[in-house]
């Protein structure tokens, strides 16, 4: 029985790791709801989309917050952005090098590197990542990512804004499709497909777990962070 003090020892201290890693993990999301921008930053997003109002702007934040917490909770796994203002946002945020450097060691403990924002198409690591973010903004807003009846915010923000360019989803495409219906003069993209393997061939980063503080850190194939290097 000697060997039950370091026994008992090793389970106390893996349960104090679990703990103090919970703890990080929800300080990191406080962070990531509720930390200032920089001061200016929705003039910068304005000079890009004149149209948008104060509260447009406060909006677009939101659902950038929101894609920032979808590579939180994967486990800070790979992301892709589908949104093209919160990815311009995004882009404005960057520029101030500084607080954005700080703003990611808050929240990730690392530095989040930006790529453009996409959609499904052939290239399977960004699907890859499109999926993991489609399934954890759904998780935020307790949507069904299998069977969305609405959109997380990050996904309904180019259309709700009516962003030139921008990328128009609705949850499910059947209606639209036998319709032949539209969005904004555009075919919209659709929440459902999501969880098809139609674009690629298979479902990667759709439902492949993560956490806060667990999985795969994202830093393989294309490089670490939301859309790749």
């Amino acid at each position: 029985m000697q060997w039950l003090p370091v026994f008992v020892a090793v389970v106390s201290i893996f349960g104090l790791l679990a703990v103090w890693q919970r703890h990080a993990a929800l300080r990191r999301e406080a962070f990531i709801r509720t930390a200032d921008l920089p001061a200016g930053l929705f003039d910068k997003l304005r000079q890009r989309h004149p149209h948008l109002t104060l509260k447009d702007c406060q909006l677009v934040a939101r659902g950038l917050r929101q894609f920032f917490l979808a590579h939180l909770t994967s486990g800070r796994q790979f992301v892709s952005m589908p949104s093209q203002v919160a990815d311009d946002l995004w882009h404005e945020f960057i520029l101030y090098t500084r607080h954005y450097d700080v703003y990611c060691r808050q929240a990730f403990g690392r530095f989040l590197h930006h790529s453009p924002a996409v959609v499904l198409a052939g290239d399977r690591q960004r699907n890859q990542g499109l999926r993991r973010c489609w399934w954890f903004a759904c998780k935020d807003e307790h949507i069904n990512p299998r069977a969305p009846t609405r959109l997380p915010l990050l996904f309904a923000l180019d259309t709700k804004l009516s962003i030139p360019g921008g990328f128009h989803y609705v949850p499910d495409c059947r209606g639209v499709r036998r319709e032949g219906d539209a969005v904004g003069g555009t075919s919209p993209y659709c929440g459902g497909d999501f969880s098809s393997d139609a674009f690629d061939g298979g479902t990667d980063g759709f439902a492949d777990g993560g956490g806060a503080d667990g999985g795969s850190d994202g830093c393989g194939g294309g490089g670490c962070g939301g859309g790749g290097d």
